[in-house]
């Protein structure tokens, strides 16, 4: 992660970007490309999902990558760790979402 970081941080500052990336503008670009991604799978059944063409695949590994990029950014304007992050909300959500109570089920925590 620490490399990444790195790699993120010279990327932005060879080309003096860090001027356009306020949390705000961030967390904008993140939904944009969480939006092309989600793009990929538009009007795609559920089992063609599944088995997307050698295409698609890139297409979903450079809008992983982009998402994965601004994510990245975003946090290290707060000095979160992602990783750190979603670690914590596992743990979160095994007290949301009892593995006994909700094994299965795909209902919202307030639904059960």
């Amino acid at each position: 992660m620490d490399e990444l970081i790195e790699m993120i941080r010279d990327f932005d500052a060879a080309r003096d970007w860090n001027q356009f990336h306020s949390p705000k503008n961030l967390a904008m670009a993140l939904s944009v490309e969480v939006a092309e991604l989600v793009e990929i799978f538009q009007w795609m059944s559920e089992e063609e999902s599944t088995q997307l063409s050698r295409d698609k695949q890139t297409r979903l590994m450079e809008e992983i990558g982009d998402v994965m990029i601004y994510l990245v950014n975003l946090s290290d304007k707060f000095g979160i760790n992602p990783i750190t992050a979603a670690k914590k909300k596992l743990k979160l959500n095994e007290v949301k979402y009892p593995s006994h109570i909700t094994r299965g089920s795909a209902r919202k925590y307030s639904e059960y």
